[in-house]
């Protein structure tokens, strides 16, 4: 009997501790996540409002699902929006399993695409799922739950003709704004300097307000970030997403250029996952 006894009030306790985990978890978070996820070389970056979450990228490899699981609940396996700004194997490689694990509801891509077998296979897992699938084009505005979505790039024009060359393509990336409420930040995916000085010019006439973050374009290479789009953002935070590497990201330059506009950067490689906290008014990282 005392054993029996014991036993019944062990599981009550356990009951207990999962009602409690679980209504934690099951209120609605009222801030912002931003988490730029450590996923090595590569970019992913995680955007969670209550229970909606977007993807934009998924990285090299399977380290995005870490990154999803450390800031999701387990039973959500929905995930609103997914977007690749460009099919470069290290912004979609991962996001194969994230379509096999996770229903996602709507997939944003820039009309691009790669002939490798690998991108075949994203192409299959995304139109086998029922996933909506959005071309990206400049001036569209998406609204997923309290989270805006303005769609900066690419443009008509630029959709106009195909690059004829494989590293051509990171100028289509797609470039986005996040915002909620005041806080707003900037996603580049890897554009080069001329699409950032162009992204600088369409900011200043169009945007009055600054933008808060940004995420370094291209993991921080000498021929992502310009002087003119720090000066036309006028950010608060840095982030670069960046992992061991031959191609020297960061480049020191661009490092240079940060410090010299006194702008807080962080980075994926020295502290991993980088996350933002923000309630649409004040911020916290």
């Amino acid at each position: 009997m005392k054993i029996k006894s014991t036993k019944y009030i062990l599981l009550f306790l356990v009951f207990v501790v999962l009602i409690v985990w679980f209504g934690v978890w099951a209120t609605p978070k009222k801030k912002l996540h931003l988490v730029a996820c450590d996923v090595g070389q590569g970019d992913a970056i995680l955007a969670v409002y209550g229970d909606v979450q977007i993807l934009t990228d998924g990285g090299a490899g399977n380290k995005v699902l870490d990154c999803l699981g450390r800031h999701m609940p387990f039973w959500d396996r929905e995930i609103e929006l997914v977007i690749l700004t460009h099919p470069d194997k290290d912004h979609f490689m991962g996001l194969i399993e994230v379509f096999r694990r996770y229903r996602v509801d709507n997939f944003l891509y820039n009309g691009l695409k790669s002939g490798s077998h690998e991108y075949q296979v994203l192409e299959n897992e995304v139109g086998g799922g029922g996933t909506k699938t959005i071309a990206a084009r400049e001036g569209i505005v998406l609204r997923m739950g309290k989270i805006h979505l303005d769609i900066l790039s690419p443009t008509e024009e630029q959709l106009g003709s195909l690059p004829t060359k494989i590293m051509e393509k990171n100028e289509y990336s797609i470039v986005t704004i996040l915002s909620l409420g005041s806080f707003d930040a900037l996603l580049t995916g890897d554009v080069e300097n001329e699409a950032a000085d162009n992204l600088a010019d369409g900011i200043k006439a169009t945007r009055k307000e600054t933008i808060e973050y940004i995420k370094v374009p291209h993991h921080g290479s000498k021929n992502g970030l310009t002087q003119k789009l720090l000066e036309a953002v006028v950010p608060k935070l840095a982030v670069i997403s960046v992992g061991k590497n031959s191609y020297g990201h960061p480049s020191g330059e661009v490092i240079k250029l940060l410090n010299s506009k006194g702008i807080k950067t962080l980075r994926t490689d020295e502290i991993g996952d980088v996350e933002v906290i923000s309630d649409g008014e004040e911020t916290s990282y």
